[in-house]
């Protein structure tokens, strides 16, 4: 058989698309490599136009005898990874067919819950460095009684770790580094629903804008101007 010809047969059979996620994940799904072979073998049936291989039609393609792929069958229907379902051929026959929907349902499952256990773990490192934040911003180690304003903060005021770094940033700014004063800041901006940085700039820099029309002193003559400063214990209800 010539080079092209066998190339041309090669292409007409076509390819079998499994998702990369596959591989990568089904392990963590505690599927065996076996399992995960028949698998693959599913789908080159079904690509082909066969929807419900017999353990005949897989032991004719793997190393397996029949007993064995019915007992991998009957492994994958029990742990949830594969069904049989009813459909209709191209002439409208009711049959039954192998479904590997909720194996791709369990793999999507099984990323999502993936990313939440990561954003979780982010989350916890973040709150853990804002404790650090603290320390290397009032040049030492923080008080019993302070970790738990700020673990306050966090679990029963609802603030994000950004909006308490940012409350942070406002007491330097003033040079008022205490706990009373960032925890005024954080009181104003959740009375007045500031809950991203950006709602934080639209605030601070309203009341920026107040404090030099109200007459805040500047120094004309100097090329670096002072930024002024908003007074959160001013702050009236």
């Amino acid at each position: 058989m010539q080079h092209e010809e066998r190339l041309r047969i090669w292409i007409e059979q076509g390819n079998v698309n499994i998702s990369q996620l596959f591989f990568h994940h089904y392990k963590e799904l505690g599927i065996q490599d076996v399992d995960a072979m028949l698998i693959m073998h599913m789908a080159a049936f079904q690509s082909g136009g066969i929807q419900f291989p017999t353990p005949t039609d897989f032991s004719n393609r793997m190393n397996l005898t029949e007993n064995e792929v019915s007992m991998i069958l009957q492994r994958l229907m029990q742990r949830g990874f594969l069904q049989i379902v009813q459909s209709k051929d191209p002439q409208g026959v009711l049959v039954e067919i192998f479904s590997l929907q909720p194996l791709w349902d369990r793999l999507v499952d099984q990323l999502a819950l993936q990313a939440n256990e990561s954003e979780e773990e982010d989350q916890k490192k973040a709150e853990g460095e804002i404790y650090a934040l603290f320390e290397q911003e009032f040049g030492r180690f923080l008080s019993p009684m302070e970790c738990e304003s700020i673990a306050m903060w966090l679990d029963e005021d609802g603030h994000s770790v950004e909006i308490i770094r940012a409350a942070l940033k406002e007491a330097v700014i003033a040079q008022k580094l205490s706990l009373r004063y960032i925890d005024r800041i954080l009181f104003e901006w959740k009375k007045k629903n500031v809950k991203t940085l950006a709602d934080v700039e639209r605030q601070t820099k309203s009341f920026r804008t107040i404090g030099i029309r109200s007459g805040q002193v500047q120094q004309k003559t100097m090329s670096v101007k002072r930024v002024p400063f908003y007074n959160w214990l001013e702050e009236r209800d």
